[in-house]
């Protein structure tokens, strides 16, 4: 009996380490899950520039019963231009080394460009496919000097913040190599602003919301079809997403609250000591797959 109560401390200190050991191990798989389970942080700052496109208007608000199309919209024969093979290449070859001159450029002149051009251009962007042929999109063209002066005093104030806090490191040395900052000389000098807005939803003549379906990809398809016409013309732009800016600026600019700012682009025509970034586009073995 004395042999096993001088052992009686023993057992109680291996069952305390091994209860111990129990509990660490169950504690480091939780924390485990949770770390797996946690969503992964972005370095995303803005809400009106998120995707929110495969979101529909909340199912109250819409009228399933009619969206304002005409059920009995005409179709019509299409004929289309048909080239050679020799010219289909020639044609493609063409237009891909026009727009492979294109670059952001962030040293634009004040030298005046032609209304008629920018009409043309927006008119160009405005035959993109969209969902259910909505045509989700807005283009406000700012040409006055005292509202362009405005919003570059907006955005200059919120990029400082972005920059300075909102950004994060990785992002911020990313840019250093293009050597931008929060500083938007162009947005003062360049002939012209437009400033593209999608439509996240519209409005039928009874009040209430229509859906705008894909209202992000059709708006972003629009301004890369505006991107190639300005090229086609000899205009220069910088592709602008001006984070945290879109509520001021659709104040600003009166627009309603079912757009949202989706692109900033200044343009006109590069200044003659204009410079860009020494890059190069990535081989087409790298950017297709032929299946």
């Amino acid at each position: 009996m004395a042999f096993f109560s001088s052992l009686t401390p023993v057992f109680i200190a291996i069952i305390c380490v091994l209860i111990g050991i129990i509990l660490k191990k169950n504690n480091g798989e939780r924390g485990k899950h949770e770390i797996k389970s946690k969503p992964p942080s972005r370095p995303w700052v803005d809400e009106d520039l998120k995707d929110g496109s495969d979101h529909q208007v909340e199912e109250e608000e819409v009228d399933e019963e009619w969206q304002g199309f005409d059920e009995n919209i005409a179709h019509v024969p299409f004929t289309a231009e048909r080239h050679s093979e020799a010219e289909m290449i020639k044609r493609s070859q063409e237009f891909y080394k026009l727009l492979n001159q294109r670059r952001s450029v962030r040293f634009l002149s004040d030298e005046p460009v032609p209304r008629e051009v920018i009409d043309n251009v927006i008119r160009t962007a405005g035959t993109s496919p969209s969902g259910a042929h909505t045509e989700p999109w807005t283009f406000v063209v700012v040409q006055d000097p005292e509202i362009k002066h405005k919003i570059r005093e907006i955005v200059e104030e919120e990029e400082e913040i972005n920059y300075k806090k909102r950004m994060g490191d990785r992002w911020v040395n990313d840019l250093k190599r293009l050597r931008t900052n929060w500083i938007k000389e162009y947005l003062d000098t360049a002939p012209y602003l437009i400033l593209i807005f999608k439509q996240v939803y519209g409005r039928l003549p009874n009040g209430k919301k229509k859906t705008h379906y894909y209202n992000e990809i059709s708006v972003s398809i629009a301004c890369g079809i505006l991107l190639a016409a300005l090229q086609n013309a000899g205009l220069y732009t910088v592709t602008s997403t001006p984070l945290n800016c879109g509520p001021q600026l659709r104040v600003l600019l009166q627009r309603p609250a079912n757009e949202k700012l989706l692109l900033l682009l200044p343009v006109g025509y590069p200044k003659k000591d204009a410079t860009v970034p020494a890059l190069t586009r990535k081989p087409l073995e790298d950017i297709m797959v032929f299946m």
